[in-house]
This record gives C-alpha cells, structure tokens and sequence, in this order.
C-alpha cells in the first residue's frame, strides 16, 4: 500500500508535535515535551526526513516521519545546539548542518554563539559550538565536500564564511575563530536567505535588492544584485528547486507596524536560469512566509476584512490562480495594534511533491487543508492544542525532493 503523505504539525508553545496523515488528518504519532524554536522553522533533509531545534532542551532533533512504517525510530538522533535558535541550514547533502543563535524574549542581541553540526561523524553526530558575531545571523552552507558556513550579519551588512570542518574542531570554550573571508554588504537590513547549489550562488534580501554572491573555494565573490522592480522590499527568500525560481513576499506602504493593514504586498520571483525576474500584487495586510507545491506558489494573507490563501499559478507569466477565503482567528491582528506581539498568525506549508497546502488557524487548534489543483476540495483537520502564535508546519511526501531548499523554513 502507498504511503500518504503526512503533515508535522508543531506546538511551540504547547511543547508537543503530531504527525497527521493527509488527507484526512488520523494521527499517526505524537511528541509531547518538544518545544520548536519557531524562528528557525523545519529544515528539509533527504529521504523525507525533517530537522528542528527544540529551544527549551537546546537540541537538533531529526525526525524520520516515515521511519516507524518501516521499523525505523521516529526521532532518528538528537544533537545539543546552542539556543535561543534562530536559523538552521545544511549543505546539499543534508549532512552537515548550523545553527545560529538570536534575541529569544530579549530586546537586544545578547548570543553571539554559532553550531555546527556534522550527523555522520564517526562514532555518530557531533555538534560544536563558536562565536561569531553578536546579531541575529542568517546562514546557509556552500554545495561542496568541505562545505563553508555563511553567516549573514546586519549592522554593519557583512557576510563572513567559516570552514564545516575548521568549525567541528574547535577547541573547547566556545572560541572566536576568524572567518576564512568576509564580504562586506551595502545595506543593514538583511533578511532572508537561500543557496543555488547548481549555479553556487548564495542570495540574501535587503533593502536595496536581492543581494548575489558566488562562491570560488573560500573566497565570496559578490555579483549585480537583484532588483525588487518597484517600492517596498522582501523579508523572505525561498528557493523553488522544482521550477529553479526564487520567491519573496514584498512589503510596501506605510512603515508604521501599527498601520499593517494598509501595507501592499506582492509575490516576487525571479528565474534563475533565464534571469527573468517579476512580481504580482497579492493584496494589503500582512503576508510573510510562503509555501511551494507542486504546481503553486501559496501565501496565506492576514487582514481585518477577512483572511485568504492566495495560490499562484508559476510560469512565464506567474498568476493569481485561486483566492480562498480562511476562517477568521479570535486574536487575529487588528488595526491601530502590531501584527506579531501577542495576537494569533498563520504558519503555512506545502510540498513539491505535491498538491496539498496546510494553513493554520492560530489559537483554535485548526489546519485549513487545500488541495491546490481542485481548490474546492478542503479539509478542517484539528488538533488538541490550541496553536497559539500559528504554531509551524512542514509537510512531507514519500521520496520527497524538498531537501533541495536547504534552509530551514
């Protein structure tokens, strides 16, 4: 009998994950005590399997979703991580892995410790800790067999890169190694990150475009950025593997948090092979994070007015394709407030495998489930915890080619 696909549908406040069969949401197993460092998100790792970090126990968790149908352990290994996690990435080969530390419930950057993490070393996976710069970095690691660690530093913009292995024999302490190069960056507002292995390009998103560097043996060469064509900028990056696209969420308007009902936003792509690159207008209100399914870019858009899935149709021309309307949430952002302090969200997943989207109901325990090819087939899966802060998804197929994002979402 074919496996289903599955969906991890992760607590973070609650401290528990449970893994639902799709479609029709029977629960398959349960993890109570594990609290995902909700910044960091899922990575992606090959043969379906998936990697959090629990930021109370300050641990890498790979879980093999589809392990125990096969006589296989449900947690496939833990690994100890320095906390609060703020992004996770591995290289190509889903092998060697970092972390990176940020503010937790602090207003400014205390950690300035950085992970890595090697789950095939001998005598099994090991995990060390060095310091870096104090911020709030992202990271991603190069395609190659010695891979680099590539930290992404705001105020000053810098990106600075680390050997895998120089990193894994750090002495003990928690030292502060020197970076094998730096590349300074023009703007102080990076955020969002991704890694072409294919064309060994690492790209991160700042005010002024989409910031592209190659990398040649250690050394980090910078190339033209790209642009946003238009006002506003990303606050997300994510690479498409199945089209070759990048993808971000572009934010306009007022600059005020509290009138983030009258921000514009827009889907962004950008073809990585023919350079053509484009956006679409989504609607107001807030849009952040996005998913990637077989044949549909997803974004789950937030406004008093009411909430929707917006699906878009990739291609030449990408277009608006769906707009589905989602139950509102008790707690929802409302106007004159900010969208993120102490009001319910919407995590979102989806897989290039497949069809299905998950969208979460922050606070009321819920998962909308929508097949993007018959957007008319959904589903209301529930869950016993309530998802406060939107809780996070990741959503897994058999033989799924995910890991080929190798950032953690």
């Amino acid at each position: 009998m074919p496996l289903s696909p599955l969906l991890v549908v992760a607590d973070q406040v609650a401290g528990s994950l449970r893994i639902l069969n799709l479609p029709d949401g029977q629960e398959s197993s349960v993890i109570d005590g594990r609290h995902l460092a909700e910044h960091a998100g899922f990575l992606a790792l090959p043969r379906s399997r998936t990697a959090f970090v629990d930021d109370r126990a300050g641990e890498l968790v790979v879980l093999d979703p589809y392990g125990p149908a096969h006589g296989r352990p449900l947690i496939e290994t833990t690994v100890p991580v320095a906390v609060p996690a703020e992004h996770l990435a591995a290289d190509p080969t889903g092998t060697r892995l970092a972390v990176t530390t940020g503010l937790g419930h602090h207003e400014e950057a205390w950690s300035d410790l950085v992970t890595a993490v090697d789950l095939r070393a001998p005598g099994g996976p090991d995990a060390v800790r060095f310091r870096a710069r104090t911020g709030e970095p992202g990271v991603t690691l190069t395609g190659s067999d010695d891979p680099l660690i590539v930290l992404r530093h705001r105020e000053p913009g810098l990106l600075a890169a680390y050997r895998h292995t120089d990193a894994l024999g750090t002495t003990p302490g928690c030292p502060r190694p020197e970076p094998r190069s730096t590349l300074s960056l023009p703007d102080d507002d990076g955020h969002g990150d991704a890694h072409d292995p294919y064309t060994r390009r690492l790209f991160t998103a700042a005010g002024s475009g989409v910031h592209r560097v190659r990398y040649e043996g250690a050394d980090l060469v910078p190339e033209a950025p790209l642009p946003w064509i238009g006002p506003g900028r990303g606050y997300y990056l994510r690479l498409d593997p199945a089209r070759r696209l990048l993808w971000s969420g572009i934010r306009s308007g007022p600059p005020e948090p509290d009138l983030w009902h009258r921000w514009d936003n827009d889907a962004w792509w950008h073809h990585l092979d023919s350079g053509h690159t484009g956006r679409l207008p989504l609607g107001p209100g807030l849009v952040f994070r996005l998913a990637v399914a077989a044949r549909h870019i997803a974004y789950a858009r937030v406004h008093p007015d009411g909430d929707e899935l917006v699906l878009v149709e990739p291609g030449q021309s990408p277009r608006i394709s769906a707009r589905i309307a989602l139950p509102a949430m008790s707690g929802a952002p409302q106007q004159g407030t900010t969208p993120w302090d102490g009001v319910q969200r919407r995590a979102i997943a989806a897989s290039p495998a497949g069809s299905l989207i998950a969208v979460t109901r922050g606070g009321h325990g819920e998962v909308e489930l929508v097949d993007a090819d018959r957007p008319d087939q959904r589903h209301t899966l529930t869950v016993p915890t309530p998802l406060d802060e939107g809780g996070r998804l990741t959503l897994l197929y058999p033989d799924d080619p995910a890991h080929a994002d190798t950032v953690g979402r």
